[in-house]
Parts: structure tokens; sequence; C-alpha cells
């Protein structure tokens, strides 16, 4: 179904517990069966809500399907981030008109497309006012500090063709292991980052001249519009 590059850096962690999913996947099981977990079941029509379901049955219904396989994997790395999203979308106050809210909204973007990053504070102020030029070139020697790790599984699946507009939102955190959840996340709390644009991520960027490029390093004021590729940044 898929064949990772392993030593990339966005997939790297997640070898241990992808081989042995891939192998059964090889032989011709179905996604949920092969990551080889109780709580991953087949999908199928719910009697109420995706996020509801997970946390009345502790099941997640899986489809056949590169994305739920990236998702998966996210479980089997990291169940407690997973649990929390997951209690933190049912704990989330209703909405006004239906809609989803700020809290749903921002834990659905890191669900999605989320990297954790444990990075010393220099480098949070630039990434905060996306100055790409402190962040990837003045600052770049502090990334040697940083720790990043993908938990977006769409991002994750996206990354299988990496393009340079592909962007995560990140959660500062201070333990990439524990990570923990802000109590009253926004979209605002999770600022965008070109994930090939990371210092030892991506070949080209050793070039400064890779940062040139201002449809995807784009100034603050800019960040509502919409990057090449339909990826928001």
């Amino acid at each position: 179904m898929i064949s990772p590059d392993w030593r990339a850096p966005w997939f790297a962690p997640y070898r241990d517990v992808a081989e042995p999913v891939l192998a059964r996947l090889a032989v011709g099981m179905p996604v949920h069966a092969a990551l080889g977990h109780q709580r991953f079941e087949p999908a199928a029509p719910l009697t109420s809500g995706y996020e509801q379901h997970i946390a009345a049955t502790g099941s997640v219904p899986t489809r056949h399907n590169a994305h739920d396989l990236f998702n998966g994997l996210v479980w089997l790395r990291c169940p407690a981030l997973k649990a929390a999203l997951n209690r933190a979308h049912i704990a989330a106050p209703p909405a006004a008109s239906g809609r989803r809210g700020p809290l749903r909204d921002a834990l659905t973007l890191l669900d999605e497309s989320g990297l954790l990053l444990r990075a010393p504070a220099a480098l949070k102020a630039a990434l905060r006012a996306q100055d790409w030029t402190a962040l990837f070139a003045t600052r770049r020697e502090l990334w040697r500090h940083a720790q990043a790790l993908v938990v977006g599984h769409a991002l994750l699946e996206k990354l299988l063709a990496p393009r340079k507009p592909l962007c995560a939102r990140v959660l500062f955190v201070d333990d990439i292991a524990a990570p923990g959840l802000p109590p009253a996340l926004m979209p605002a709390d999770l600022p965008p980052l070109p994930v090939l644009g990371i210092p030892g991520w991506w070949t080209a960027n050793a070039s400064r001249g890779f940062y040139a490029d201002d449809q995807v390093f784009r100034p603050k004021r800019l960040a509502s519009a919409p990057a090449l590729g339909g990826v928001v940044c």
C-alpha cells in the first residue's frame, strides 16, 4: 500500500511500529487488522460522530487506505496524545449555530497536520512571528537543540510525495514523549511551518535561496491566503 523512505526524518520515528504492520499488509491483511491492536475496527456506518464513537467504545473505525493507516500508526506511536485529542473533542463546549468551535478546529488541525516541536525560545518567537530569516538563517544553528515529531496523519500521508508547500501546524512542547495539550487551544496557537524548511530535513534547504519563495515562506500578514497546492501556511 505504501513504501515510506525510512531515512526521511518525518517517517523515521514510526519505523519500529510500522514495519510489522506493513509486513501484515503485504500478506493481504486489511489495515484495521494489520495494525495489530484491538483498538482498531473495520469502518462501518456510525450511529454517532467519529470522536463520540471512539470515546464510547474505545475503538477507532479504520478504512483500508493510506490515510487511516497513518492515523493508526500515530495511535501506535503516540497513544496518549491521540487519546487526549479525543477526550478534548468530547469535552469541548458546543459552539453556536452548530459549528465546531475554535477548540475543535484547533484539535482537528493538530490531528491532521500537527507537528510537536521542542525548541529554544528564540526559535519559538521567530516561528510565531513567521520571521523566516531569523528562524532559518540567523538562528539556524539553534535547530541543533530542537526536536520535532510529525503527528498529523494527513501530513504524513502527503509526505509520501514531499513538496515544498507542505505545511505543519506546530504545537510547542517541553517533552516530545509526553506533550500534553493546552486547556484552551485555538488555531492561532498552532503556527504554520513548511516542514521541508526544517534544517536537516531536506537537502535543498541548505541553500538560502530555498527560503526566498514567498508563496511558501510568506509574511505573517498573508498567512490567511492559500498557499501553493491548497496547503495553507
